[in-house]
């Protein structure tokens, strides 16, 4: 069986047979598999490459749900599924509300987790991608000198140049230049663009 999609699956569970039966069937699918025994494992050794999670709710020390909050105060930000025994189901529930991706109780189909696993990494590559724009716009916007992220601000609220020039106490022909050099620099094909780059930077501040 080929994979559709490729990616790192890290896996966290402290149940050493699951984990070595996860990783068999995710290999046998041409996916990269890394094992983790605990939440904090996964923690000392997470080398920052975006993949997708498969992450047990009911663990000793870091619990699955604790794991998800201090990778999101650490913005490890990747796609996660939850995996519950019976009496889990608030818990994954819980880890649901909080950002992750889908979860399944065990046991579970095979077949049903290679679907997920595919689903989590094509979201992954999304981000991925996402990021890379971000990026992209930040170094973008670190090129703007101060009166041309001021001139930014105002543009992207809808406000005219003559506006513009009142507020900041300069000439429309002043702010009609800025405004060029803010487009350009920013590689801003239209306003619409400039409106949704500024949000995305407002979005990560």
């Amino acid at each position: 069986m080929q994979a559709n999609v490729t990616g790192t699956i890290y896996i966290v569970d402290d149940d050493e047979d699951f984990r070595d039966s996860m990783q068999w069937l995710l290999e046998s699918a041409s996916h990269e598999v890394i094992t983790f025994p605990s939440a904090q494992a996964f923690l000392d050794n997470f080398n920052g490459e975006i993949g997708c999670m498969l992450l047990d709710v009911r663990m000793p020390e870091i619990n699955g749900l604790a794991l998800q909050q201090i990778m999101q105060d650490r913005d490890i930000q990747m796609p996660i599924i939850v995996l519950s025994g019976h009496g889990d189901i608030p818990m994954a529930v819980s880890a649901m509300k909080h950002g992750a991706l889908d979860f399944l109780e065990k046991p579970f189909d095979d077949e049903v987790l290679l679907r997920l696993v595919d689903k989590a990494l094509k979201r992954a590559d999304e981000m991925r991608h996402e990021q890379g724009e971000l990026n992209e716009i930040q170094i973008c916007h670190e090129s703007l000198s101060r009166r041309e992220k001021e001139v930014m601000n105002l543009v992207v609220t809808g406000k005219a140049n003559r506006e513009i020039a009142e507020e900041l106490g300069i000439s429309p022909k002043t702010v009609e230049v800025h405004r060029a050099r803010v487009m350009s620099k920013m590689r801003a094909s239209s306003l619409p663009v400039l409106v949704q780059q500024a949000a995305r930077l407002t979005e990560t501040a």
